[in-house]
């Protein structure tokens, strides 16, 4: 088990540039609706400002978006950079709306102060949520009264505190500025609300990747552990392969080479004798040697892995059977469990054995494909072929042995073959 593959969950800087980037795109579009709206359906007489304010923000957002895109000023501003375009995408669009109010000329009859207010509410809720995912909650706390304080300053200011409107035969002044508050403080509650669900999940979110970067100390560092633990007892394991076979063959050769040095000048024949015996344990002693050297050697699969070691198999055993070779296999093969390569590798291995012992063939094929999630294995040749039924009840070829392996990690293994067509082993796993 690899543990350094554990996924480190950080809210990364670049995170907050993107969502400025993506609505700016999508504040350009609002503006542009709002415009063809205007246009369409507004009073002349208001059109005009109406103009002049989309232009005022579709400025903002191009000044976002232009930000937002621009590696060099995000380098060069550092941590200051969100706190600016947080500032821009707030404070901005308020502006645009105080402009339009005070544009010579205008009639306040005709403009809707509230209205106005509502209009820029996607930019001011975007740099409000930018403010709940990135700062604590008391700085939530403070956008959201500075938003509510210069938007109730906008309807104060260029609300009328009262109309007249006639009702029941007689005129009665209606509190159009007590109406016109409930915007702002509409807006108000559900930033709030809306605010405090994410500071809240964004709080969750970084006690979980605070406890997910203590877990991964510590399962570095049992990883570690492990690694020193698995070394040590592969050095045992050595040691006791090396007494078992130098150690052992070495003490006993030294003790038969005594023997004929004691008896060397008394008893010639006595001396020949240990001699012999004395040959007789070094060759058993370095034929123990190369055995025990060869199971520490590590397998083709630990050297090469598996698309790796069938190369190298296949193209051996292509030489020495003076077969053609035609090897295929993807570089996108997934990695797979120890136990699942082995057994790949050994179906591969037999099959192969096969062709070169008994298919009297000419041309060799493997193929090695991952498609829709199956990994697809293809050992083909052009030899003399078999009656099918009559080999597997002869448990002729190995194929046995195959189907075993196949078996043991779930695999689907077809063997197609008929006298004088050649065969096909195919796995599907």
């Amino acid at each position: 088990m690899e543990y350094n593959d554990i996924v480190n969950v950080k809210v990364s800087f670049a995170d907050p540039v993107r969502v400025i980037s993506f609505a700016s795109v999508l504040w350009l579009i609002y503006v542009l609706v709002l415009t063809i709206i205007s246009q369409s359906f507004s009073d002349p007489r208001r059109a005009h400002n109406e103009i002049i304010f989309y232009l005022i923000l579709g400025g903002v957002a191009l000044i976002c978006l232009g930000l937002s895109i621009w590696p060099w000023i995000q380098r060069r501003l550092g941590r200051f950079f969100i706190p600016l375009m947080i500032t821009i995408i707030t404070a901005l669009p308020i502006l645009a709306a105080w402009i339009t109010m005070i544009l010579p000329g205008t009639n306040l009859m005709m403009l809707d102060s509230e209205g106005l207010v509502l209009r820029i509410l996607p930019f001011l809720l975007v740099g409000f949520l930018l403010v709940a995912w990135q700062y604590r909650w008391p700085y939530m706390l403070l956008i959201v009264l500075a938003i509510t304080a210069l938007n109730a300053g906008i309807i104060w200011s260029f609300t009328p505190p009262s109309l007249p409107y006639f009702q029941g035969g007689v005129f009665t002044n209606r509190p159009v500025f007590r109406g016109a508050l409930l915007v702002p403080i509409i807006q108000s509650v559900v930033f709030l609300a809306v605010g405090f669900t994410i500071s809240f999940l964004m709080t969750r979110l970084r006690k979980q990747q605070d406890s997910l970067e203590a877990a991964n100390v510590r399962l570095t560092h049992y990883s570690s552990t492990l690694e020193q633990l698995a070394t040590t007892r592969e050095r045992s394991r050595i040691a006791r392969e090396l007494h078992d076979t130098l150690a052992h063959t070495l003490s006993g050769l030294s003790v038969q080479l005594e023997t004929v040095k004691a008896y060397w000048d008394v008893d010639h024949e006595m001396a020949r004798n240990s001699l012999e015996k004395s040959i007789t344990t070094a060759h058993s002693g370095l034929e123990e040697t190369r055995r025990a050297l060869k199971a520490l050697r590590a397998s083709p699969l630990d050297d090469l892995g598996l698309a790796g070691a069938i190369k190298a198999m296949a193209t051996s055993s292509a030489t020495q059977g003076n077969l053609t070779l035609d090897l295929s296999i993807s570089d996108k093969i997934p990695a797979l469990s120890p136990d699942v390569e082995q057994a790949v590798y050994r179906i591969v291995q037999e099959a192969v054995t096969n062709v070169i012992n008994h298919a009297g063939a000419h041309n060799l094929k493997i193929k090695m494909e991952f498609i829709e999630g199956k990994l697809k294995l293809t050992v083909c040749d052009d030899g003399q072929g078999f009656e099918i039924d009559r080999v597997q009840k002869s448990s002729q070829f190995g194929l046995a042995g195959m189907k075993e392996r196949a078996q043991l990690i779930g695999a689907d293994l077809i063997v197609k073959s008929e006298p004088g067509k050649g065969t096909i082993v195919e796995v599907d796993i």
